[in-house]
């Protein structure tokens, strides 16, 4: 709120109320110490106070942001004694006059505009008062519809590649900063050979990947890991513009393979369809030049693909496009790349298990090279020491082959599946994921495969020809669909416990662990009514917590101490690829009111964090605490900014944008009323 400088205020905490009888929502209510003072309208959002920018943002980080985290935030403490962190802030405009800004909310928000403004041409600035008392859910959805998208979109292009190479994961042991290009696509070579000619000074080196790409090859690029090429637009006359993209964001700088799913979702939600189409073509270039959709486009994931969403994703974008010729064309092309995926990797050897569905695996060996250092620690100690070694000696005798222990590698082959799954990591699959027929991969996999029926039937007349001239109709992928619902039903199904299992198919049997993705099959159409039932009547207790559905239940989890570490797929830690699935799959069965509560939740978890924390938008939450601090392995992407986050986080993001659309009026109210309301007074 912003107040003359003659006005007291004070703030009251109070209780609780409860919103149709099932969740509780604090709210704030703001009073004034004075009969003499009353409400005045709301301010309008071309009300402004010019004020002096670079003292301003001085004077308000000195004053505010005590614990120095260039935030403002409601863990500032208050310095004893003085003004300094009492939430409280007089901003003088360029005439003289003093408002008070109350709040951290509010200050936070002020903080942020007066970053925006704060260049080195500007003294001084009109500030959109709308905007630093814009209500939660107004801003925080604004900021993603016109500067996180924004903030996290890429090309691999003149106008981006130096961005993209000044992460530190294009570091190499040479210095040098490594571009791949897939040896199917000469024009790519071209283009890229040129670009690192016309700029030396960035160190760039291309590399022309070879025809056949081993696990072999890709170990030989230890050291000299980098990018790989996406799609360019070709614009005639020679010139090129790379087809864009949409990042996680933090240290995730690259195209993921999940992650672009739900981001695309967000994009259509906020028209941004262009943008969403992008990340399709994207893929279908992943599928036609490397083979697969990968985890993401650096080397080091030449062996690995992740969860697969790319009909889900096509049928989204092609309903936001105009029916026309060459959109049909569009979705041919699309179609294609999804059969030859779905053939080529899904159903491969690999792939393909003897129970007849189909399991996560990486062909690679050895450790995943994009960990972090540290990660594999204990590991290694443990076997170290089964085979009396000091650690350091051991990892290097492994590393070089000169140590050889098949139980160490079973472990990596394990591991590298488990990171396909995009569940990285989670005790549900850790050192077993290879040996698993799970859940939500043949969820998927019969979402494809209806998808392509469907398509088939409504857009192609019941007959698609593919690249290679052969005939794909709507009966044999629907005769695809139903076997795969058919071995689900037997053997990932459990009709005591009324949920959905993975199955261990070396041991023969249902791991039962309780997780998120037992919902998986209400999101593909898979479970049948009764399934449905019986998932919201078992599973739902297990796992909706206060801010939303958690990744497994605590049982499941089991405990943790020294020897056994979070994990941070697992209990108490929320996503939101699962919030977003668990809340579409609702809907389609008829849930609605459950899938509304359960977005509300999430929703509320996402905003309060935001509220409090100078606007933060992270990758995950622990939905216990509805908190953003969760410390389990890699800590929480999205909270390290200064004065204001550009980008929050890509799938967290579109979470937002699509729960907001299932809130009530009421619902949304309650949500902005994490803050006090906007009062305005007068003498």
């Amino acid at each position: 709120m912003i107040i003359p400088h003659n006005m007291t205020t004070l703030w009251n905490r109070v209780a609780a109320f409860c919103v149709n009888g099932w969740i509780i929502v604090p709210f704030f209510v703001f009073s004034v110490q004075s009969s003499a003072f009353q409400a005045a309208p709301k301010h309008t959002e071309n009300s402004a106070v010019v004020v002096e920018v670079k003292t301003t943002f001085a004077d308000l980080l000195r004053e505010e942001d005590t614990d120095g985290d260039k935030k403002i935030t409601i863990d500032d403490p208050h310095i004893r004694g003085t003004d300094r962190g009492d939430k409280q802030f007089w901003l003088r405009s360029t005439g003289g006059k003093l408002y008070e800004v109350a709040g951290a909310y509010y200050l936070s928000n002020l903080l942020q505009e007066l970053t925006v403004h704060n260049q080195p041409d500007n003294y001084s600035v009109a500030l959109d008062v709308g905007h630093i008392f814009e209500q939660p859910t107004d801003r925080i959805s604004r900021m993603i519809r016109d500067t996180y998208w924004d903030g996290l979109t890429r090309r691999i292009d003149s106008t981006g590649i130096a961005k993209i190479l000044s992460d530190e994961k294009t570091a190499t042991v040479d210095g040098r900063r490594y571009v791949y290009v897939p040896n199917s696509d000469t024009a790519a070579y071209r283009y890229y050979s040129d670009l690192a000619n016309k700029y030396p000074d960035t160190g760039v080196t291309v590399v022309q990947l070879p025809v056949m790409i081993t696990p072999d090859y890709v170990r030989s690029l230890e050291g000299r890991h980098g990018l790989l090429t996406l799609g360019l637009e070709d614009l005639m006359n020679g010139r090129y513009v790379g087809i864009p993209y949409v990042v996680p964001g933090g240290r995730f700088n690259e195209m993921y393979g999940w992650d672009s799913y739900f981001i695309a979702l967000g994009l259509l939600n906020d028209g941004k369809t262009q943008l969403a189409k992008g990340l399709v073509d994207n893929f279908v270039y992943e599928i036609n030049h490397y083979g697969k959709i990968l985890n993401a486009n650096r080397t080091y994931y030449l062996t690995r693909s992740q969860p697969p969403f790319l009909t889900s994703m096509a049928i989204a974008v092609y309903g936001a496009l105009p029916r026309t010729r060459s959109t049909k064309r569009w979705l041919a092309s699309v179609l294609n790349a999804a059969m030859k995926e779905y053939r080529d990797v899904w159903m491969n050897r690999d792939h393909l298990t003897v129970c007849g569905l189909s399991r996560y695996y990486d062909g690679g060996s050895g450790p995943a090279p994009e960990v972090e250092p540290g990660h594999y620690d204990e590991v290694y100690t443990e076997f170290a020491e089964k085979h009396g070694m000091e650690t350091k000696s051991f990892v290097k005798g492994y590393g070089s082959g000169r140590i050889k222990d098949a139980e160490l590698d079973q472990f990596f082959v394990n591991d590298r599946a488990m990171r396909e799954s995009g569940h990285d990591t989670s005790y549900r699959l850790y050192s077993r994921c290879a040996d698993l027929v799970t859940v939500d991969l043949n969820s998927l996999l019969f979402k494809i495969e209806s998808d392509i029926a469907t398509t088939i039937r409504n857009e192609f007349s019941g007959a698609f020809t593919t690249s290679e001239g052969t005939i794909e109709t709507v009966a044999q992928w629907e005769r695809r669909a139903q076997r795969r619902r058919e071995l689900v039903d037997s053997i990932l199904w459990n009709e005591q416990r009324g949920m959905y299992f993975d199955y261990d198919f070396m041991q023969k049997r249902q791991t039962g662990y309780e997780s998120a993705t037992t919902f998986y099959p209400l999101w593909a159409g898979l479970a049948s009514p009764h399934q449905a039932e019986s998932l919201v009547r078992n599973a739902l207790p297990l796992l909706e917590m206060a801010g939303g559905i958690s990744g497994s239940s605590e049982d499941s989890r089991g405990p943790l101490n020294a020897n056994r570490k979070a994990r941070q797929w697992d209990y108490p830690n929320g996503w939101a690829p699962h919030q977003m699935l668990v809340w579409a799959g609702l809907l389609k069965y008829g849930y609605g009111a459950i899938g509304r509560r359960l977005a509300y939740r999430w929703l509320y978890s996402l905003t309060l964090n935001a509220v409090n924390y100078n606007g933060t938008i992270t990758e995950k939450l622990d939905v216990v605490r509805r908190s953003h601090d969760v410390f389990a392995e890699y800590g929480n992407v999205g909270t390290a900014f200064a004065y204001i986050t550009r980008e929050g986080f890509g799938w967290s993001n579109a979470s937002y944008q699509v729960g907001l659309r299932m809130m009530t009026p009421e619902l949304r109210s309650n949500l902005n009323s994490l803050v006090p309301p906007e009062w305005v007074g007068m003498r």
